[in-house]
């Protein structure tokens, strides 16, 4: 049965508190623009989300595998926080850019669409410039003459390999996701009790 804040004890809303203010330092500056896909904040909630794991077996489920981080909404979001302070947060924002495109089904926004991603993410000097070989980036050039959904197939892929042999190892040894990833450790182990510090907490703090 579900229970207000008013009803734990202070000791346990006082842990609640720690553990939100730990997930807290992957929020700051961790919201992408609308053009390259909404991640948005943390759902601070105890619900399950669509895979049926809690907030600390998410957290817990992100060193599974990099699929799994892609897969969930706050793993994205705590990854482009990590990425921002490497200055590199360019591969996840194209490819979550690719990941929206994908979904387009009008080929007049298609080719629009097209054009900016390349325009922003895949020529020489763009922008937000990826990490791509020559023929990749070629290639792409190529295929924006006739803009399909899979016209950046090659290029995502590229970029998707590059942060899951580079980037996600780091991310996965960094301080704040190994003291996080201990604490959702914790929780999980903890026995169903009158403490539950998956109750939502609101905190704002930034990347230390």
């Amino acid at each position: 049965m579900c229970r207000t804040l008013a009803t734990f004890p202070t000791a346990c809303l006082e842990r609640a508190k720690e553990f939100k203010t730990r997930l807290g330092i992957f929020l700051h500056k961790s919201e992408l623009g609308s053009d390259t896909g909404s991640v948005g904040k943390f759902e601070w909630n105890s619900k399950q989300n669509k895979d049926g794991r809690n907030f600390s077996e998410d957290v817990l489920g992100w060193r599974e595998s990099f699929d799994l981080l892609l897969s969930s909404k706050n793993g994205v979001a705590a990854f482009h926080a990590f990425l921002k302070t490497e200055f590199s947060e360019e591969n996840l924002e194209f490819w979550l850019a690719c990941e929206e495109f994908k979904k387009l089904r009008s080929a007049t926004k298609l080719a629009s669409q097209a054009h900016r991603i390349f325009e922003e993410f895949i020529r020489s000097e763009a922008p937000k410039e990826v990490n791509i070989d020559h023929e990749t980036r070629e290639l792409t050039r190529v295929n924006l003459q006739a803009a399909t959904a899979a016209c950046f197939s090659a290029a995502q892929g590229k970029a998707r390999t590059l942060m899951e042999k580079d980037s996600y190892p780091r991310f996965l040894r960094s301080p704040a996701y190994r003291d996080l990833a201990a604490r959702a450790s914790a929780t999980s182990a903890s026995p169903p009790s009158s403490c539950s510090p998956a109750e939502p907490v609101h905190t704002s703090a930034s990347w230390q």
